[in-house]
């Protein structure tokens, strides 16, 4: 093969050198990284200790006798969830065919709402909880705005890419047989995208899940007040408990998500 095909086993030496100076400029970058961030193994192997004593005192895990107010927000974190993905899905939607260049062809039109979806994107979900808790105040009703105002820009890039992806066969059908513009977007054009968009909306309420956790720490309600108070005062039992009651919630919408997601897409992937 070699003898018969010399080009396909021949690098030049323009991409040789190329490979040699990304890779020396990745593990150099790695390097400053790690003096700058004052990073050492040595730190690391000696606080295997307290890692290792920390993870005894978080046995055996037991509510306290809070159970019930932990099940209350683990309830309360669901729903921050689900209400923050549902709202940012809903927004989004509309906007994801302005966004897509097969829907809309004038380029500042949908220019301008692509900008405008990555600068809610660009801000993590934490962030924007600490902005909502000083408008609306503390509680569950921040965090689920937090994780709307962060999936809306995400769920806008996607839905459409989803939307610009599309076969373009029964939208033209629909225009051929005189459909108007509106016609061939709902019923060219949705009827495709929505399994894919259901998916992506599965996979969001999933990780929102553990996003819900996190803005909690911060104030915005849910299961993340009770971890961040539990943990100052080293109730690590408790926290360890907790800590369980999220990897079973997770593990549980993990897999009802992965059944729906496929039921979705499963005709489309066979």
């Amino acid at each position: 093969m070699r003898q018969r095909h010399p080009a396909a086993f021949h690098t030049p030496w323009r991409g040789r050198l190329a490979y040699v100076a990304a890779t020396s400029a990745i593990v150099g970058l790695a390097a400053f990284a790690m003096v700058r961030l004052d990073f050492s193994p040595g730190r690391v192997l000696g606080g295997l200790g307290r890692l290792a004593e920390f993870s005894l005192m978080m046995l055996p895990p037991t509510p306290g006798g809070r159970f019930w107010e932990f099940l209350h927000a683990l309830g309360e974190t669901l729903a921050i969830a689900f209400l923050g993905t549902l709202t940012a899905a809903a927004m989004a939607f509309p906007m994801a065919f302005l966004a897509a260049k097969n829907v809309v062809p004038n380029v500042i039109v949908h220019f301008t709402v692509r900008r405008g979806l990555d600068v809610f994107r660009s801000v993590d979900v934490l962030i924007w909880a600490l902005i909502w808790i000083n408008v609306v105040g503390l509680g569950p009703f921040a965090g689920a705005l937090a994780i709307a105002c962060s999936d809306f820009g995400a769920f806008g890039k996607l839905f459409s890419e989803a939307v610009e992806t599309v076969d373009r066969k029964a939208a033209e059908g629909v225009a051929a047989s005189g459909g108007s513009n509106m016609h061939r977007i709902r019923f060219g054009i949705v009827p495709a995208v929505l399994p894919v968009l259901g998916s992506q909306i599965l996979y969001f309420f999933e990780s929102n899940t553990r996003s819900a956790t996190i803005i909690g720490i911060v104030g915005a309600g849910g299961i993340g007040q009770y971890l961040t108070e539990l943990i100052r005062v080293l109730e690590l039992q408790q926290v360890a408990f907790l800590v369980l009651m999220i990897l079973v919630t997770v593990a549980a919408i993990d897999a009802v998500s992965s059944r729906l997601r496929r039921a979705l897409i499963g005709d489309q992937a066979r």
